[in-house]
């Protein structure tokens, strides 16, 4: 769980904005396919968007050496997904990987990641932690680690919460998007609390409620978590990209697609 360092940038003032005004209309959407963001060719989809928020590329299979302190109070982030050495995501990821491959070059650093872990501290990492994480990367041993962590802590739960919830792909990956930035966990701006505002304003599928009423609740209420933290301000990700979907009515996530994060355009055909 973690800040991309495109919104942290944006943030800064090194990314000018330039959302076009989106319609107000709604259009009516048909109901949902039975198939959903775990479909693998929905599934690379979700993992090309937000590497798009992530890493302003659609190659998220060129990010699993991407390491940097970003400034966001959460050490370092690397990876796939952002794991994190201050919110115990990256310390899960090389216990994992150490359970799998003893003696790799990660496994020295377990120690010091349990140490750092709640914290932005790099105590026992630096000076050659970057390094060593970009030498693990080349190892396919340590890729699928993280694409395993990834589908445990947030792709798995985010499609079976939003199954159980009724909606369909685009729903499925909202609530992705919202597990990757925000976590899991018990704080006002987590996925749950996020989920649990939008309750309060519309019923998802599963309860009778409207599919496009309910996601737009829940938009609104990521939006609204966004800007408690300065370095999630920027909720393009949301207005340009996850709402443009959500007017054209393409709950399923069909292609072609066409969506802005941080200003940059992007398509998927």
């Amino acid at each position: 769980m973690h800040t991309s360092r495109r919104t942290l940038l944006t943030f800064l003032g090194a990314t000018a904005l330039t959302a076009p005004l989106l319609s107000t209309r709604i259009a009516t959407a048909a109901p949902s396919a039975a198939a959903g963001l775990d479909d693998p060719a929905k599934k690379e989809i979700a993992m090309q968007l937000v590497s798009s928020a992530e890493n302003s590329s659609l190659d998220w299979k060129g990010q699993y050496g991407y390491i940097e302190d970003i400034d966001d109070g959460r050490g370092y982030t690397a990876g796939i997904i952002g794991f994190c050495s201050g919110t115990g995501d990256m310390l899960d990821l090389v216990e994992l990987y150490t359970a799998r491959k003893p003696g790799n070059v990660l496994a020295k650093y377990l120690p010091a990641l349990r140490e750092v872990d709640g914290s932005d501290s790099h105590d026992g990492l630096d000076p050659n932690f970057p390094r060593d994480w970009a030498r693990a990367a080349q190892d396919s041993a340590f890729q699928q680690a993280q694409n395993d962590e990834r589908d445990r802590v947030y792709f798995n739960p985010s499609v079976s919460q939003g199954k159980a919830d009724g909606v369909g792909t685009l729903g499925q990956f909202t609530y992705y998007d919202a597990i990757v930035m925000h976590g899991d966990g018990s704080d006002p701006t987590s996925f749950r609390s996020i989920r649990k505002r939008a309750l309060g304003k519309a019923k998802p599928p599963a309860q009778g409620g409207s599919e496009v009423t309910w996601l737009n609740a829940f938009l609104d209420a990521r939006v609204w978590a966004m800007r408690q933290e300065e370095a999630h301000s920027d909720t393009s990700r949301v207005d340009t990209a996850q709402r443009v979907f959500l007017k054209k009515g393409n709950l399923n996530l069909d292609p072609p697609l066409d969506w802005k994060v941080y200003g940059e355009s992007f398509h998927i055909g």
